[in-house]
């Protein structure tokens, strides 16, 4: 399985960050190549995207979500990945964004482009839209402050 980190900085408090990162539907605006991403409930997404010229389709379960902390998911079906997200205050009004994503790659023309480093720019430029997206509006589009723990979701 392959591994790609990135993080970003973002001039908003970690709260206005975290929040905008809940609202799953609005991914397909800043991610490349993401046309739809359905939340059917607290925990589950549904995922449709063009990966390496094909679509792909899969569903992802959230495992760990703290507010303002960290959102850890795996997919349970399709394209295979996992990942971690967290968000850290480095300042007054500014967040550390710091994205762990785990796939693997399928066929010769997703294995070729994991080669060629296209995922992790890609994971790159989904990270300074999502900043760009935020900080754009100033104020997140919605929130989710619920929590999940070993998969369960706590209000």
């Amino acid at each position: 399985m392959a591994e790609i980190e990135k993080s970003i900085d973002i001039d908003l408090p970690v709260s206005t960050v975290y929040n905008q990162w809940t609202q799953f539907e609005d991914f397909p605006k800043f991610m490349e190549g993401v046309k739809e991403v359905r939340q059917l409930d607290d925990k589950t997404l549904f995922w449709r995207a063009q990966i390496a010229g094909k679509e792909e389709e899969w569903t992802a379960e959230i495992e760990e979500q703290e507010p303002d902390n960290r959102i850890k998911w795996r997919s349970t079906s399709g394209a295979r990945n996992d990942g971690l997200v967290t968000f850290d205050k480095i300042g007054d009004g500014r967040t550390k964004v710091l994205l762990t994503f785990y796939y693997d790659p399928e066929g010769p023309i997703e294995n070729t482009g994991d080669a060629l480093g296209m995922v992790s720019r890609r994971v790159e430029g989904d990270l300074k839209r999502f900043k760009k997206f935020v900080e754009e509006n100033q104020v997140e589009t919605g929130a989710w402050r619920g929590e999940i723990h070993g998969g369960q979701v706590e209000s």
